[in-house]
């Protein structure tokens, strides 16, 4: 049986840039690094992990000097939980980097003509920004360096927090998170401690078996708040026992819903919210809409910043009134319905019929009589046929998701011939190669990216597209 190789320790390597994914980038003589946790400037001494052909992969074992552009983490499980990466960056470098990266793409895949790119839009709030988050019980909680190190015998092994990246059975226990208002810290501490005093058993991933599963916090701009306490088994008693003591001490919790979970995955789209208090939704609200959230709605996490950027996207789409407009990955229907003031009007196609569903909802809710909605994949759905039904759009919107539009798309927006389109996207790498298929009929008009996740590598991207003129 053959040895593993052992792989090199560098020294005093100094980071020099910062990848798309969001790691950090070392240059050597003949190869590239990547790793984590570390900013352009540190000086790092790495343990290589990884190697292949074209580069290398590695984790920082010490820091020799620290750069000068580095921020102090501000939050105690930065290094373990995966999220948030970017903390040790001050927020106008993560701003750099982003816009940087949209720049990149759209010119290394893209390959096509760009103007100049409009400056980032950062998010006013880069702290308690999310409207929703999910929390994982396991009775096998995450252990760190220091706790294994320490050699000790641990009783409190139970955790109510997030998974470790890549390690579905692994949970970290958090204790503060920063990303949603405080309000949420609270909530899942309460509910954690209430749980142990009672004996409640977490949630065993490998084993599939325990009571507690995972539990979701939903805010909103109105200040409407929304729990949902996912079950693991159908324990009737245990679950009044725990959702009564929550509403006690929780009054301001304007909506209490529970499901049971028994399936081996977390997903929750196919099972029953069960209404246990309040209202089963609670309101979101944007220059006078209000839009219905439930226990299973798709809402931007970043209320605010999701404003400005339907503001942008509107401006890009240059409406007068007269349009139709098609609004393809339409969600819940909310850039359809914020729109439709603005268009003649806005037929909206998403997959999931239950998002269908809520956007009819929040039509219906704000007298928003112009929009029309059909669900099914998009590739089966945008077809000329459809196109012969209802007609050849004036302007496309489309917010695909990460993975992009799928070819067959494209080429029906290319027969519908749209005198616009604006391309929203989460991913400026598939956004950048649909921007080339797009290329041989329409031009880059505008390039706006926005930060709707502070701390994180992720940048979302608006483009707008005009149709060529032909001599």
């Amino acid at each position: 049986m053959s040895k593993k190789k052992n792989l090199p320790l560098l020294e005093n390597l100094v980071v020099t840039d910062v990848a798309a994914e969001g790691k950090a980038i070392i240059k050597t003589d003949d190869k590239v690094i990547f790793t984590q946790y570390a900013v352009p400037g540190d000086v790092v001494d790495l343990q290589i992990t990884r190697k292949k052909n074209r580069y290398l992969e590695g984790r920082v074992v010490a820091f020799k000097q620290f750069s000068e552009k580095r921020a102090e983490a501000f939050c105690e499980h930065y290094g373990i939980c995966g999220g948030c990466k970017w903390q040790i960056l001050p927020y106008e470098e993560q701003l750099k980097y982003k816009q940087k990266q949209v720049l990149d793409n759209l010119t290394r895949i893209g390959k096509v003509e760009l103007p100049e790119i409009s400056p980032i839009l950062g998010s006013k709030k880069t702290t308690f920004y999310r409207n929703k988050l999910e929390f994982t019980f396991s009775n096998k909680r995450w252990m760190t360096n220091e706790e294994i190190q320490s050699e000790q015998q641990f009783d409190d092994m139970n955790a109510l927090g997030f998974h470790i990246p890549n390690m579905f059975d692994k949970v970290l226990d958090i204790k503060k998170c920063w990303l949603q208002e405080d309000f949420s810290n609270q909530v899942r501490l309460f509910i954690k401690n209430f749980a142990l005093k009672n004996a409640m058993p977490f949630f065993d991933l490998k084993n599939q078996n325990g009571l507690l599963r995972n539990i979701i916090v939903r805010t909103s701009s109105t200040g409407e708040k929304m729990l949902i306490v996912v079950f693991f088994s159908n324990d009737e008693k245990n679950i009044r026992l725990l959702l009564g003591a929550v509403a006690e001490e929780f009054p301001e919790l304007t909506s209490i819903i529970y499901i049971v979970n028994s399936k081996a995955n977390d997903s929750i789209t196919d099972q029953t919210p069960v209404l246990f208090k309040g209202n089963d939704f609670i309101m979101e609200q944007m220059e006078g809409l209000k839009f219905k959230i439930g226990a299973k709605s798709f809402y931007q996490t970043n209320s605010e910043q999701a404003y400005e950027l339907y503001k942008l996207v509107r401006s890009a789409a240059k409406l007068s009134g007269e349009e139709l407009v098609y609004d393809l990955y339409t969600g819940t229907g909310t850039i359809a319905n914020f729109i439709a003031k603005s268009a003649k009007k806005v037929m909206g196609i998403e997959y999931v019929p239950e998002a269908i569903e809520d956007a009819k909802e929040n039509a219906l809710v704000n007298n928003i009589k112009n929009t029309e909605f059909f669900a099914g994949d998009m590739k089966d759905i945008l077809t000329p046929s459809f196109l012969n039904i209802y007609g050849n759009p004036d302007v496309i919107i489309t917010d695909p998701p990460r993975a992009g539009m799928h070819e067959d798309v494209i080429k029906t927006i290319l027969l519908a011939s749209p005198q616009r389109i604006v391309y929203v996207s989460c991913n400026p790498a598939t956004q950048a190669r649909d921007l080339n298929l797009l290329d041989e009929k329409y031009f880059v008009s505008l390039v706006q990216p926005v930060d709707m996740f502070p701390h994180t590598h992720h940048v979302e991207n608006i483009v707008c597209l005009e149709k060529r003129e032909r001599n």
